[in-house]
């Protein structure tokens, strides 16, 4: 079963039973005490505290998590992913204990044909609290699970926390029990490898206070409401019901596996110590995909520093399984295709995602070239010293000039069989902190005052005018420049403008900034931005084109009309697209967030999926109805209670006062808190196209729009767009998607059979190899160069057909690829030939140096790949010399 039918299974199954579906929120979460979403519940941490009231009962999720103190431990055993999927199932205050554990041993217990998982009952074992009798009992008499098979643990195994002060309680594991190949009897007690703990439901009903440990904190009370928290381990349900080893050999993990092998010509399984490169791979390049999807990027502290340690850990791996050149581009888009039906924002963002992997790479890899010799350096110094611990010094240095991490330092020493003197680098650490701090104060204390803005403020707020006028008299408060008053500028000059009062609108709200001039008698001066300082001071960004500015002139400051008309466009289009979404898709379609400027739209908006073609038609036509109603659009001022009770929304990421301005369009049709400008009839917004929607991160969309003229303009590039297609495809307009679709159809079907043409030459070509085998001592012997472009799986086929046709005598087969710079390769032998102690991957020795390969396999075949292919024809004489030699 794979990994995104177990998801849809689990959502289905509580679907069914009551519960809301709710989507994966971000792996970043606003909270202080978490770097990334370490668990299912903690999206639902408010309400488990009471803190907000639920918008339901039940809920079910499949929530992204990742932890990373684990980080050195992955690729070491198969236990440990930093990135996991945890399905949940909650109840806040509703139901508890018995139901939690009937649904879930349902769903693991019931029929595939059901719905269910099919896992046989006689394999589940489960744990309770030790004092929980209550669990106990409803596992023993209501599932039917013999008491022999329910083991009571401690509160270190069966109470669970986030390991922070929060929501606690007793909890009950289900284990899956793998058999007596992978470990002793005894349940989960005895052996944790044998018996894979697959979910946890946590009987939520008390809150812990700050403990050092699993099972030293106080427990400070009872929540309002018992609660139920389930976690089941996607990834864990998965290899077992794939029937696999591990969480590596699963749909969703071995093929960045299998590509790390393509790319370098490891095998994996061939040896432990590549296995762990493998492993980190795969591991690190989905856990790294998704934080850059959810908008983290590489730095040198918290989340970034966690992203770039995966990076550099993918690339420094690749280089020791052999990779020559740069490979993350090649990783990412396996994630992107294993993922992406789960996650649709990975196909849709993976520009952003290949841009950051890929730049972080190349970073690193001229780190990696230039670091990496004076390690080598100071590790030869070392041990010709006789030294165990590289020095704090050296450590410093690679990090200090080179940006190795001291993470990498230390496993690379480990490696090298040394130590690193962490204390000594530290210390120089620190010294290094303080001198930045006392060059900061010289720093200040040589330029600009930066108190420039706050004496400013104490003067009293900007007047800001432009709701109604778009010409302003204005006093000129400062002049300044990188936080220095200047007092005066000059033609030529870029600097800021403070007034006392001001038309310009300063970006805000999802609303870009006005552009405008301001004159005076001989001055003229080009306004290109406008912002906020601590949201009260209007800071204008200037350029002065003609004359002199001095602090205290009295100026004219004008708003581009032609600006201001379009910005209000789609401002108000904004508001319009977002009433249209909640008419259409319900009240849950709320803003995430929103960009407008003239002519353009952008809205985010919470959705757990994709919108239908349908829906987005709907979505326009509302949108375009509002338009033609020639709504008014009404402005007024009020205190946020009375706003909010009379249904005005909030936009996203916005601070309110006691008081604020409301936007009303059309009465009921649209009522937003909003301190943005807006035209005074819907119609002046104009015909309102909508460009696309797509995922901007878990669980929420994004439409775009073009507004006004440009509406216009996109639909009549549209329109010359298809009628150009209907006249080179001469069909009428309407005509003219059905015959694209007939032309894709038809050039798939060619493609088809020019793969079968290609595979039947391949199939023909065995026959000529096998006629030109040579006879050296008692084997025969195929060793040639292959078809050129023939490459991966199709000279493994080739090679196994023409081993086939030399029947069965001892028979050695190597053929050898040339495919834009690469030497691909095989080597198959016959069972008679390996009766003669002649194995496959031990022939790769011979020849390998001569193409600048490497590679290994079983007895009947081995495969790798080489960089070199002048070096072919040495390496067949290579080839055969070494059977001369083992055919005696």
């Amino acid at each position: 079963m794979q990994t995104h039918e177990i998801r849809r299974r689990f959502l289905d199954h509580f679907v069914k039973a009551g519960h809301t579906e709710v989507p994966s929120a971000s792996l970043i979460l606003a909270d202080p005490n978490l770097l990334f979403v370490n668990a299912g519940m903690v999206p639902f941490v408010p309400f488990f505290l009471g803190q907000q009231t639920p918008p339901y009962d039940r809920a079910t999720s499949v929530q992204k998590c990742v932890r990373t103190l684990d980080i050195e431990e992955v690729g070491k055993t198969t236990r440990h992913n930093t990135f996991f999927q945890m399905a949940g199932n909650f109840s806040f205050g509703d139901y508890f204990k018995e139901e939690a554990i009937a649904f879930a041993w349902s769903l693991l217990t019931g029929s595939v044909e059901d719905g269910g998982y099919g896992i046989d009952p006689e394999k589940l074992w489960v744990t309770v609290y030790l004092d929980d009798d209550e669990a106990f009992a409803i596992w023993r008499d209501k599932m039917n699970v013999p008491e022999a098979r329910i083991q009571r643990r401690g509160m270190k195994d069966n109470y669970w926390s986030m390991g922070i002060p929060g929501p606690c309680g007793p909890c009950s594991e289900i284990f899956y029990d793998r058999g007596p190949e992978y470990g002793v009897e005894g349940g989960p007690e005895a052996d944790e490898d044998r018996y894979i703990e697959i979910w946890n439901l946590v009987f939520m009903q008390n809150e812990r206070g700050v403990g050092i440990s699993k099972d030293d904190y106080p427990i400070l009370g009872p929540l309002p409401k018992k609660n139920i928290d389930t976690g089941m381990g996607v990834e864990r349900v998965a290899f077992l019901l794939q029937g696999v080893e591990n969480v590596y050999e699963t749909d969703l993990l071995r093929p960045v596996i299998d590509k790390a092998a393509e790319l370098t010509g490891a095998l994996y399984g061939d040896k432990h110590e590549d296995d762990v490169h493998f492993r980190v791979i795969a591991d690190h390049a989905r856990t790294a995909a998704m934080l850059i999807v959810d908008g983290v990027n590489p730095g040198n502290d918290g989340r970034g520093y966690v992203l770039r340690r995966l990076l550099r850990r993918i690339v420094r791996s690749a280089r020791l399984l052999g990779a020559d050149r740069p490979t993350m581009a090649e990783f990412m888009a396996v994630v992107r295709d294993t993922m992406a039906p789960s996650y649709p924002e990975l196909a849709t963002n993976f520009a952003r995602i290949e841009t950051v992997a890929v730049g972080e790479e190349t970073a690193f890899l001229k780190t990696l070239g230039t670091g990496s010799k004076l390690f080598e350096g100071a590790v030869d110094a070392a041990k010709a010293e006789g030294r165990t611990v590289l020095g704090g010094t050296a450590a410093f240095t690679l990090h200090d000039t080179y940006g190795f991490p001291i993470d990498l330092t230390l496993e690379m020493a480990s490696e090298a069989g040394l130590s690193v003197d962490e204390d000594g680098f530290r210390s120089l650490m620190a010294e290094q902190r303080q001198r930045a701090k006392d060059d900061a104060r010289a720093r200040k204390h040589a330029h600009a005052d930066m108190t420039v803005y706050k004496e400013l403020l104490d003067r009293g707020p900007t007047e800001f005018t432009g709701f109604g006028e778009l010409v302003t008299e204005a006093h000129v408060l400062a002049v300044i420049t990188g936080g220095e008053r200047l007092h005066t500028a000059t033609a030529g000059q870029k600097v800021e403008l403070i007034l006392d009062r001001s038309p310009l609108y300063a970006e805000s709200g999802g609303q870009i900034a006005d552009i405008g001039t301001i004159t005076g008698p001989g001055l003229k001066i080009k306004v290109d931005d406008v912002q906020k300082i601590a949201k009260q001071l209007w800071t204008h960004k200037v350029t002065v084109v003609e004359g002199q500015v001095t602090e205290g002139d009295a100026v004219l400051v004008q708003v581009d009309p032609e600006w201001r008309k379009g910005a209000t466009q789609g401002h108000s289009g904004t508001h319009l697209v977002h009433a249209a979404l909640r008419e259409v898709l319900g009240p849950n379609a709320v803003q995430a967030g929103s960009l407008n400027k003239p002519g353009y739209l952008r809205f985010d908006f919470s959705w757990p999926g994709a919108l239908s073609e349908q829906q987005k038609q709907d979505i326009e036509v509302v949108t375009n109805e509002a338009v033609a109603a020639n709504y008014p659009v009404n402005t007024f001022v009020t205190d946020l209670d009375k706003a909010k009770k009379m249904g005005a929304m909030a936009l996203f990421g916005e601070n309110y006062g006691d008081e604020v301005r409301v936007v009303e369009i059309g009465g009921p049709f649209s009522m937003e808190l909003c301190g943005g400008t807006h035209v005074q009839h819907s119609s002046h917004v104009g015909t309102v196209t909508l460009l696309g929607e797509q995922s901007v991160g878990s669980g929420v969309r994004r439409v775009e729009a073009y507004v006004g003229l440009d509406s216009y303009r996109h639909l009549a590039k549209e329109r010359a767009l298809l009628a150009g297609l209907s006249s080179t495809l001469k069909v009428p307009s309407e005509e003219v998607p059905g015959r694209v679709e007939s032309l894709i159809e038809r050039l798939k079907a060619a493609e088809k059979e020019l793969e079968k043409t290609r595979a039947a030459n391949v199939a023909a070509a065995a026959g000529g190899y096998a006629g030109k085998a040579q006879r050296v001592g008692d084997l025969l012997v195929v060793a040639d160069a292959a078809p050129e472009g023939v490459a991966g799986n199709d000279l493994r086929t080739l090679a196994s057909d023409v081993r086939g046709r030399l029947g069965s005598e001892p028979a050695v087969v190597l053929l050898l690829g040339n495919t834009e710079g690469k030497v691909p390769f095989v080597v198959a032998t016959t069972k008679a030939a390996q009766s003669m102690g002649i194995k496959a991957g031990d022939l790769v020795a011979s020849f390998g140096p001569a193409i600048g390969g490497r590679g290994g396999g079983k007895p009947d075949m081995a495969q790798g790949s080489g960089s070199n292919p002048s070096g072919i024809p040495a390496a067949l004489d290579a080839f055969r010399a070494r059977l001369s030699e083992l055919a005696g």
